[in-house]
């Protein structure tokens, strides 16, 4: 936005291919501490050999912008991540995030004492038939939105060190119903939730409980607009 670029230094001597898979980046996340001019930059995938599944070692690589290299966290962890919730980062008290494809955690890449680690969900929010998560951030607490066939339910992290929940909106998506099998949230603040559907960007308003169209693509493209659509942050942030 800022038609700015860096380009990184490489973080392995030998380039990924089908015959050197190691360490193969499907997790990628941007950490940024708008009080100061450093960020982070995180490539995380599963360290498997040429011909072999993963053997469980979750290799973790952190670019530093102030040392302007690469360091690399290992550790064994057993979790996956669908196409979905590994693109839906949420960075917040200095770590990643990201939802797993279980929907029973969230795995946290704590940049500050170089950690992973597990925050367990609610047990009310479940993926399955029907149902559908996804993780977002709300005022700066890291946040779950559960997607039923009839409801939209939102969560919030409270106490991020005690790892209690607290449900903040139920919203009844009957005004939407034959939207909401393909219906994908991008953002949300504490008056509106952005979502997503193939060809729509829709806004529910919190406080009127109205919904209404932002966008509509008009021409014939395939692709659905979740594919393309981020949460945007108010501050940009330089990379120089």
């Amino acid at each position: 936005m800022t038609r700015e670029y860096k380009l990184l230094p490489k973080s392995r001597e030998r380039p990924i291919t089908r015959f050197y898979p190691d360490g193969e980046a499907t997790l990628v996340g941007l950490a940024c501490n708008l009080l100061t001019p450093k960020y982070n930059v995180v490539l995380a995938g599963y360290h498997r050999t040429f011909g072999h599944r993963s053997n469980g070692t979750f290799i973790c690589l952190v670019y530093d912008s102030e040392s302007k290299i690469w360091r690399k966290l290992v550790s064994s962890q057993d979790d996956h991540f669908s196409h979905m919730n590994r693109n839906q980062v949420v960075f917040i008290n200095g770590s990643l995030h990201w939802l797993t494809e279980t929907c029973s955690s969230v795995l946290v890449v704590d940049l500050d004492c170089d950690i992973l680690r597990k925050i367990s969900l609610p047990d009310e929010v479940r993926c399955g038939i029907g149902s559908r998560v996804y993780l977002l951030e709300l005022d700066g607490c890291l946040s779950i939105i559960q997607i039923s066939e009839a409801w939209m339910n939102i969560w919030v992290l409270k106490d991020y060190e005690r790892e209690e929940w607290c449900m903040v909106d139920s919203v009844s998506l009957r005004c939407i119903r034959g939207m909401v099998p393909g219906i994908f949230p991008i953002s949300q603040t504490s008056q509106y939730v952005f979502l997503a559907t193939h060809k729509q960007v829709l806004v529910y308003q919190r406080n009127s409980k109205v919904w209404k169209e932002m966008y509509s693509v008009k021409n014939s493209s395939t692709l659905p607009l979740w594919f393309s659509a981020h949460a945007f942050r108010s501050t940009i942030f330089s990379c120089h």
